[in-house]
């Protein structure tokens, strides 16, 4: 398997409805007639209430336009995610995250020299964004460009040790070049950090299963099928039976690996 992984705001309006009640004439001269002054006084805090409800921050804007923007692209919704990211990095011409994260829904929508640009941008505004230097790596093992794909995965290590997906993204690109031993290191430093981590949810699950079936597919393509068949038999373990499409994928591909070994 040689799937690598990238690392990753929605307004409401409410609408006021106001209903006119017509009042009979008998009424009205029961009534004390109300002051134009307090009338006023109604209709601006009123209209005070209605524009704390309408009119958000604009950080509070950004972030919700950036939730809406990021699930849009996980749904693949990719047009709409690109616009609403868009407007974001108009807005906020100096945020690293806005690019890299359109870097990445471009990337996924296969506009690659576009997912470049993006994650260069990134980088140059801040040049400690361990997750651009993932995602750019990425890029670059797409094209072959193994050892520039080394060099940006090293770089989002040093600045974040934690990052798991980066080790195992780093690992695959050794694997890839033959460098079995230097892959398997990865992945136990990997898998170390991970455990240490984990929180037992599905997707710590996955991401160690993940672990296994990759270091199991290197210990076969090194000729170690003993080790082989003992880490698939453990990304099994941690893939249980889901609807998730991601699981199942997952599953099937370790299935296929391990019926090779028989």
């Amino acid at each position: 398997m040689n799937g690598r992984t990238s690392l990753n705001g929605q307004n409401s309006n409410q609408q006021f409805r106001s209903t006119s009640t017509q009042l009979h004439r008998s009424s009205m001269s029961r009534r004390p007639r109300r002051s134009y002054q307090d009338s006023n006084r109604l209709t601006s805090k009123s209209l005070t209430q209605k524009r704390e409800v309408v009119w958000l921050d604009p950080q509070e804007q950004d972030r919700l336009l950036r939730q809406r923007s990021l699930s849009d692209a996980k749904q693949g919704n990719y047009e709409a995610a690109i616009a609403g990211l868009t407007i974001l990095v108009n807005r906020n011409p100096e945020s690293a995250l806005d690019y890299n994260n359109r870097g990445l829904v471009h990337f996924q929508s296969g506009q690659l020299l576009a997912a470049l640009e993006d994650y260069n941008t990134a980088i140059a505004i801040n040049p400690k964004l361990a997750s651009a230097y993932n995602n750019r790596a990425n890029y670059h093992a797409s094209q072959g460009n193994l050892v520039e794909a080394i060099d940006d995965y090293e770089s989002a290590i040093d600045l974040d040790p934690t990052n798991v997906r980066a080790w195992i993204n780093q690992a695959i690109t050794f694997r890839d070049l033959e460098m079995y031993a230097q892959a398997v290191e990865n992945l136990e430093h990997a898998l170390q950090i991970h455990q240490l981590l984990m929180r037992h949810s599905e997707e710590d699950q996955f991401l160690e299963a993940h672990i296994y079936a990759t270091r199991g597919r290197t210990h076969y393509l090194a000729g170690d099928w003993n080790y082989a068949i003992a880490d698939y038999y453990r990304a099994l373990d941690r893939l249980e039976d889901s609807d998730n499409p991601t699981i199942q994928r997952l599953r099937s591909q370790v299935q296929t690996w391990l019926e090779e070994l028989h």
